[in-house]
């Protein structure tokens, strides 16, 4: 099959619309189940690509959940504390396999974010990810295979509408790639970059010092960047991302709003968060939201009398900044990455309230001292790479 026609492009009004291959060949991909759409097809193919590297630098199986063309999360097929398995919802599934634990880590980080998304697995989906996958709002998955029993899983969804694409794992793009912007053809060469451990062999801080497990996240967190719109920063502990921060014009905006999101992720395991008592047969959807205003400054929006009995069983107390603060300074070990260099100290003190120890970034700003000033004063360890990793 050499094209695929598709219902329309990014909006309903841009028809006709199709994906092909302009050499000539066949297509990568085949569509087991469902009619994915333009936007679809982006977000599949750009989470192929990062899973795929993810199980290159690591040897683990890899999940990203991804939304309007940028992550929402990724991670590697880590075991999970009990304390994760709660708040990632999937406490009630027993033992699960390394790629069903990488796509929870991956769909849990910001489940605000990854509700609706569109998954890439760098395995054969087996049974257990499919079991995740059926409970939550997604739009579709890529991978290089399914089982059977998983596959039918998958097809009981959305009515039999949800879509399922396998893409040959043995597919190579051509060297250059081209695309059209206004009429206008644009040309470059793929950014074929291999993302290693010798990118972070220039640490430039007082601080020489990042532990195996930090490289693993500092990859992790380089890859991420590679299929995030930028500008982009990434935050990420224990094998995960915890915070992304896509699309913004002020890198400093990219740090807050990925640290904002690397905060929530550990305040869902504070005790005030764990105990929340909901009510029977509240949505999967309205409890998250729940849960993310609860932890936020809007927090009598749930908790207001005559609104708090709707979610919960019991009125919960106000979680209060102080206690949040004090919560958060025991978050530690968090590696951060950049796809361009940081202009500023302030994208650092941001970084440290977030437990951030470990940085890699391009460098090259004509402030770069005062960068390793404010990392040497909160004793960071921060990689040069020499490489910027822009996607647009």
């Amino acid at each position: 099959m050499n094209e695929l026609e598709l219902k329309y492009g990014c909006n309903p009004n841009q028809k006709p619309s199709r994906i092909f291959m302009k050499d000539g060949s066949d297509l990568p991909i085949q569509v087991l189940c469902g009619k994915p759409g333009y936007i679809n097809f982006l977000d599949a193919f750009n989470g192929w690509q990062l899973v795929k590297e993810l199980k290159e630098a690591t040897g683990l199986p890899a999940a990203t959940s991804f939304k309007h063309v940028s992550p929402a999360g990724a991670a590697v097929g880590l075991p999970m504390s009990d304390t994760l398995r709660k708040i990632y919802w999937v406490d009630d599934m027993g033992e699960l396999s390394p790629l069903a634990c990488a796509y929870a880590r991956a769909r849990g980080a910001d489940r605000m974010s990854s509700f609706g998304d569109f998954i890439a697995l760098s395995d054969v989906c087996d049974v257990d990810t499919a079991r995740i996958i059926k409970r939550e709002v997604s739009d579709g998955v890529i991978a290089p295979g399914y089982e059977p029993e998983a596959l039918e899983i998958l097809k009981q969804k959305k009515k039999g509408n949800y879509n399922v694409i396998q893409i040959d794992p043995a597919y190579r793009p051509e060297p250059l790639e081209q695309k059209q912007v206004f009429g206008i053809t644009f040309e470059q060469g793929r950014n074929e970059l291999p993302i290693n451990r010798e990118l972070l062999s220039n640490v430039v801080t007082e601080n020489k010092e990042i532990p195996d497990a930090a490289k693993i996240d500092l990859i992790i967190s380089l890859i991420t960047l590679k299929y995030t719109q930028s500008n982009s920063v990434c935050y990420v502990k224990d094998g995960q991302a915890i915070g992304i921060g896509a699309g913004q014009q002020s890198r400093v905006h990219c740090t807050r709003l990925a640290g904002n999101k690397a905060d929530n992720w550990f305040l869902r395991q504070a005790p005030q968060v764990l105990s929340l008592q909901f009510v029977d047969g509240i949505r999967r959807a309205d409890r998250d939201n729940a849960i993310d205003v609860y932890i936020g400054e809007d927090y009598m929006d749930v908790l207001a009398d005559g609104v708090w009995e709707k979610t919960f069983k019991v009125k919960p107390p106000v979680f209060t900044r102080e206690e949040k603060r004090a919560w958060l300074d025991q978050m530690k070990g968090v590696s951060l990455g950049s796809d361009a260099f940081f202009p500023f100290g302030d994208n650092i003190e941001r970084a440290h309230k977030s437990g951030v120890e470990y940085i890699a970034q391009p460098g090259g700003s004509v402030r770069d001292d005062n960068v390793i000033e404010t990392c040497n004063h909160y004793h960071m360890a921060m990689a040069f790479t020499g490489i910027r990793l822009f996607h647009h």
